[in-house]
């Protein structure tokens, strides 16, 4: 895969006229060395690039145009005194990466001793507004952030703004292997040429073949080393043979070698092919769930759509994120149960216990118990999404807010499960849900971040909508 681990790259455009420097002398060096300061902030989030001061029209054109060869997910723009809107102008025309403006001042108050040269220095405002106005009139989408440098809410801004640009670059460079779609099932289905030229995933439609062949390729070592690790991540199940234990590894090695294979970022498989194809012996739920846990996109029932988003969804949000599903809502607890037939991302449990991997009995597909890791994620504040094909280029991205709750009794369940209680309460969430056209596959991420979420909508396009 592409870069899973590393930090979001932000440039730093700082922005000042060079016809300051006449009048003050040393300003440039004074405002550069202000510009690495805001650099190295969060060095442990983000990686803030800053390469020289932006003076006049060619050096902004030629920073731009460097931050977009170098693989920098989006560019920040600051504005270190006043800079005049029309020399950003060719450079954003230019440009490909998502821009935000954050107006920060040197000095967060106004002191009874300020000269003319500290008041220069703090005047970035009125060039933030010179070149917004010239964004604005560009169509260009931007986020704008004003206040203290030192505040938290700058702190979550940056992050915000980093996170959702690294989650756009990884859907602009996706690669989603499908194998198969279940029949009639409408709120899956796409435009895949348009989705890829909206968002940037690419779909490789493949078979089992490919799968299958990699299994064949496996030696005993590769998986009795899977199985001995397993047992140190699983409380494992009494029930569960070795020999079905191994029968799950080799399918998810299989499928991990595929996706190395083909540069893919993730897969969806429809699972009637399994038992059609001849070849299998389980369902590859313990492989979706070993996968999404190293950071793939996942879906099931050939939904690329959802498969695509669970991918980016672990860069957007900087933590484990999974495939689910609506069950029912339940009265008692005014939330909804979530699950699936056995798929989830484990890494989403809390942190003190130990995932099962248990032996269970399922009935889709005719094929052997599929070794499941039973979970449930941690409690706390978490975000639902959904992304809806509404027709032809036209996307829009149903979120979500609300809380994950302390709630594991259902005893006999035998797939991962959660409850959600969603902020605005279930009859408003599901009510709105529907009239959104939000789809019965979904994507939930620990957290509330739905504001990067947001920022990713309006960086590519999209309709974003909270229910």
């Amino acid at each position: 895969m592409k870069e899973r681990n590393r930090k979001p790259r932000i440039g730093l455009l700082g922005l000042m006229t060079d016809g300051y420097e006449a009048t003050f002398p040393g300003i440039m060096e004074k405002q550069k060395k202000y510009a690495r300061s805001l650099a190295g902030m969060y060095p442990d989030e983000v990686e803030v690039i800053f390469q020289e001061i932006g003076a006049n029209r060619e050096s902004i054109e030629k920073i731009t145009a460097d931050y977009n060869a170098a693989g920098i997910d989006g560019i920040l723009i600051v504005l270190l005194a006043y800079s005049q809107g029309a020399w950003l102008l060719k450079a954003m025309q230019n440009n490909r990466l998502p821009v935000a403006v954050a107006v920060l001042q040197t000095d967060d108050a106004v002191r009874p001793d300020f000269e003319e040269f500290e008041l220069t220095i703090n005047q970035g405002i009125h060039g933030a507004q010179d070149n917004c106005n010239i964004l604005m009139r560009l169509g260009i989408p931007y986020q704008v952030y004003a206040g203290s440098r030192f505040s938290e809410e700058f702190h979550r801004f940056l992050v915000d703004f980093a996170r959702a640009c690294k989650a756009r670059t990884a859907l602009q460079h996706m690669r989603i292997g499908t194998m198969g779609r279940m029949q009639g099932m409408g709120d899956i289905l796409t435009d895949e040429m348009q989705l890829f030229a909206k968002l940037g995933v690419e779909i490789c439609h493949d078979d089992l073949g490919c799968v299958y062949s990699q299994m064949q390729a496996l030696t005993d070592e590769e998986v009795k080393a899977v199985t001995a690790a397993d047992r140190e991540e699983f409380q494992i199940d009494p029930k569960l043979t070795e020999e079905s234990h191994e029968t799950a590894v080799r399918e998810y090695l299989g499928f991990k070698k595929y996706l190395e294979a083909g540069a893919y970022d993730g897969f969806t498989a429809h699972f009637d092919m399994f038992g059609q194809d001849g070849r299998f012996r389980q369902l590859p739920l313990y492989a979706a769930s070993k996968l999404m846990g190293e950071g793939y996109g996942y879906a099931a029932e050939g939904d690329i759509i959802c498969a695509a988003m669970v991918r980016a969804a672990h860069e957007l949000s900087g933590a484990p994120a999974g495939f689910t599903e609506m069950y029912m809502m339940d009265e008692g607890s005014a939330s909804i149960l979530f699950c699936h037939a056995g798929e989830g991302n484990y890494k989403m449990a809390e942190r003190t216990k130990k995932p099962r991997l248990i032996d269970r009995y399922l009935g889709e597909g005719g094929l052997e118990n599929p070794p499941t890791i039973m979970f449930v994620p941690r409690k706390g504040r978490a975000t639902l999404v959904s992304l809806v094909s509404v027709t032809g280029d036209r996307f829009r991205l149903v979120v979500s807010k609300g809380e994950m709750l302390d709630k594991e009794d259902l005893k006999r369940c035998e797939m991962p499960y959660f409850f959600f209680r969603p902020d605005t309460g279930v009859k408003n969430c599901v009510q709105a849900w529907l009239k959104q056209g939000g789809t019965h596959h979904e994507v939930i991420c620990l957290g509330d971040v739905a504001e990067r979420w947001k920022m990713l909508c309006e960086m590519s396009g999209i309709e974003y909508t909270e229910v």
